[in-house]
């Protein structure tokens, strides 16, 4: 089974790469992951500070992998599965597909407006490196185009 692997954030581009992705499983009998990112922390607070900021940006990412999927399957009758990792986005990502082997495709969006977020460049530049296609969805398409596209 194709799985298409996307990573979710609050940006338009991670729900513009969703969609794709999302549309492309249905057409092929795949099935869509969704890896939420939490950001690691810049700075040390006192344990109990630093544990409860860590909650929270846990829970922010939970949040929004379950609002995304629920949008999925609202549409096309199918849960994708839902992973929430702390720690390097690049390094995260690459652990992720190690661990699942059937992953088809890393599905990223660029932005509407020339330059890419820190993942296009990093894995644009190591694509060559990944057992799996890496995906570019233009983020300046529309909802319409992406459809046509998937």
């Amino acid at each position: 089974m194709r799985t298409y692997l996307v990573v979710m954030d609050e940006t338009e581009e991670a729900k513009q790469a969703l969609r794709f992705a999302s549309l492309r499983a249905q057409k092929t009998g795949g099935s869509v992951h969704i890896l939420a990112l939490v950001p690691q922390q810049t700075f040390n607070a006192f344990g109990g500070v630093q544990a409860t900021i860590e909650q929270e940006a846990r829970e922010r990412a939970e949040v929004m992998a379950n609002s995304a999927a629920g949008n999925i399957f609202a549409e096309s009758g199918k849960m994708p599965t839902i992973a929430v990792r702390p720690g390097s986005p690049a390094d995260v990502i690459r652990k992720y597909i190690d661990e699942h082997g059937n992953i088809a495709a890393l599905v990223l969006a660029t932005h509407a407006e020339g330059g890419s977020g820190p993942l296009v460049t990093h894995f644009a530049a190591h694509a060559g490196q990944l057992p799996c296609p890496l995906y570019l969805v233009p983020g300046g398409l529309s909802r319409e185009e992406i459809d046509r596209l998937a």
